[in-house]
Parts: C-alpha cells; sequence; structure tokens
C-alpha cells in the first residue's frame, strides 16, 4: 500500500505542477482531492484494514493529502499571478496613440447670427433688452400706434391666446416697455422669438426670429439712421455694401423706410439673389413717431429717436444663401455642420 501512495502523490504533484490556467488546476483538484479520487477512496477504505495498520496507513494518507493540498494553493497562487499578467498586457493602453474622437456641437446658425448682430450693437454702445413672448396687447400694438381695427390685429395675423393677451408679433413690444422703464436716452436693441399666423413654407414661418432696434436722444435725425444701419450691413457683409432707402409706412415710424443692401454676390451687376436688381432687401425702420414717444412719456418737441427692425432668419440667409428657411428648423446635422461655430 506504501508503494501505491507514493506513486499517487509522485502522480498528482506532476499534475498540479503541469496545471498553467485556473481552470486546469481545478481540474487536477477534483481528480486529486475531489469525492470520487483515489485518495479519497482510500481514505474511506482505512476501516477495512487490519486493526494494526490502520493507524499507520491514516497517518500516511492524511499526510499526503496535506501536501497536496498546499501544493494545490502554492501552484494556484502561481498560476493566478501568471493569468493576472497576461491579461494586463492584453488590456494595455497605449497612451501614444490618438485618443477617439468625441463629437461636439456648435451653435446653431440662427444663434450665430443673433450673437453676430448683438456684438456689433453692442460695440456701438447698446445694451440687449429682453421681454415676453407673451405679450399685453397695449405694449404689442397700442403703445406702438397700432389703432384698433388695424389687419395686424386680426385673426388672420395674430395669434390670440385670451382677451388682451397675444403672442407678440414683433419684439417692439420691448422698445415700448423699455420707454416706460427709463428715461432717455435710450440705445437699445430688443432679439427673439415672435409669432405669426403663417402657413409654413420656403420663405416663411409661424414661429422665428426677430431683433429690433431703438434710439432715443436729442437731435436725432434720419441721417443717423442710415449711417448706423450702413455700418451694420458693412459689417454683416463687407465693407463694400452701399444701401439706399426706400420710402414705406409702419405705424409706429414717421418717415418710415425700407432698407435694401448692393447685393454682396454679384456687386450690384444682377444675379438671381437680388432677381437682377442689384439690390437685397434687409429691413423696415424710420423715425420713431411723435405718438409712440408721448405714449411712453417722453416729450417729442425734446426727444426724438429711430427704430428698425429685421428677421434674423432672413439675415441668415442672405449671408448663407440656403434655398428654404425650413432647413433652419428640422435639425437635420447636414445642414448644420455647414456653418460651424
Amino acid at each position: 500500500m506504501s508503494t501505491a501512495i507514493d506513486e499517487l502523490e509522485t502522480g498528482a504533484t506532476s499534475a498540479i505542477s503541469a496545471a498553467t490556467t485556473s481552470a486546469a488546476l481545478e481540474d487536477v483538484r477534483v481528480a486529486v482531492l475531489g469525492r470520487s479520487a483515489p485518495l479519497t477512496l482510500q481514505l474511506r477504505e482505512i476501516g477495512q484494514l487490519p486493526p494494526a495498520e490502520r493507524g499507520a496507513a491514516g497517518k500516511r494518507l492524511n499526510d499526503v493529502r496535506v501536501r497536496l493540498e498546499a501544493a494545490l494553493t502554492t501552484r494556484s497562487e502561481h498560476v493566478a499571478g501568471l493569468e493576472l499578467e497576461q491579461r494586463l498586457m492584453a488590456e494595455r493602453v497605449d497612451v501614444t496613440l490618438p485618443g477617439a474622437p468625441v463629437p461636439s456641437g456648435g451653435l446653431h446658425v440662427l444663434t450665430q447670427v443673433r450673437r453676430q448682430l448683438e456684438d456689433i450693437f453692442v460695440g456701438l454702445g447698446y445694451t440687449v433688452a429682453e421681454g415676453p413672448e407673451i405679450e399685453l396687447e397695449h405694449y404689442n400694438f397700442t403703445a406702438l400706434n397700432i389703432p384698433d381695427g388695424h389687419p395686424a390685429k386680426g385673426e388672420t395675423d395674430t395669434l390670440w391666446v385670451g382677451p388682451g393677451v397675444c403672442l407678440r408679433t414683433h419684439t417692439s413690444p420691448v422698445q415700448a416697455r423699455t420707454m416706460v422703464a427709463q428715461e432717455p436716452p435710450v440705445y437699445v436693441i430688443c432679439p427673439g422669438r415672435v409669432y405669426r399666423r403663417d402657413t409654413p413654407d420656403a420663405t416663411h414661418s409661424p414661429i422665428f426670429h426677430q431683433i429690433e432696434g431703438l434710439v432715443v436722444d436729442r437731435g436725432i435725425t434720419l441721417a443717423d439712421l442710415k449711417g448706423t444701419l450702413q455700418y451694420v450691413a458693412r459689417r454683416l457683409f463687407g465693407d463694400g455694401r452701399e444701401i439706399r432707402l426706400r420710402t414705406s409706412y409702419f405705424p409706429f415710424t414717421e418717415p418710415s423706410v425700407e432698407l435694401d443692401v448692393s447685393c454682396f454676390l454679384c456687386g450690384g451687376a444682377g444675379c438671381g439673389v437680388c432677381k437682377g436688381s442689384g439690390w437685397i432687401e434687409m429691413l423696415g425702420a424710420g423715425v420713431v413717431d411723435p405718438n409712440v414717444l408721448t405714449i411712453a412719456g417722453y416729450d417729442p418737441e425734446v426727444w426724438s429717436g429711430f427704430a428698425f427692425g429685421m428677421g434674423i432668419e432672413r439675415i441668415a440667409f442672405l449671408k448663407h444663401g440656403f434655398p428654404d428657411l425650413r432647413l433652419l428648423y428640422e435639425n437635420d446635422l447636414r445642414f448644420l455642420e455647414q456653418f460651424p461655430a
């Protein structure tokens, strides 16, 4: 029996040493010390030996089991170390490799144009004012010299929320609120979202953006308006741009004008953008009507001013020449990525 135990220990020790993975070592453990292992079976058969041999045989088998368990523990630690080293080598990160690119967002083209306009006017000394999008009829119409019965008040043009309350149709109410809130002089621009009852198409939207400006000071004339708008046009479209003023009508300005800028694409020779005229319509403006000043509590004999308003979508269209305003609202990255911030 002694010879058989020696051979069992020698074979088990060799199997333990030959195992190179945790899985293989677990298989060896089961084969050597499991319930059906030869060593375990021999321990169970101790009781069948003559009484005189039981003690020595039991001690010998237990000693072998202890040595095999120790060998398994030692080999397990070694194999675990080898496997950890192999895993670390396989998962090693080469810090010299370029990082994976992370997509980054940018400013929407409308935001870019709005900020450019704000920067121009802030550089001229204007302040930026904002107001509510749900507006009182008084500020949206009455304070701007728009009388009852005017077509702009009709449900075909204005989205009414309730009696005397509407979604603002322009940002001019912010100008009216500014005049009520402060004494002149006033140099302010009013950017924001506005609403009109329009059917969406290539050139119209029921929700769009405007930036309007107001100046009230002593001795302000139409010449000041023209000089300001020429400066803005050249900052937007290039130093060679010229402007012209055409007579128009707005209830809150008198005289009223519409401003055209010389076509930045053809230089005035005529092209598809300017429809062959050499000029592109840009905005409406005029000298503030004395009634508007009076409603705000300003003395029109002392103070005068000018006001203007332009669509941010229109300026973006003129700067970039895309064919359909709806592209601005569809959030198609193939379109928006053409205008990196």
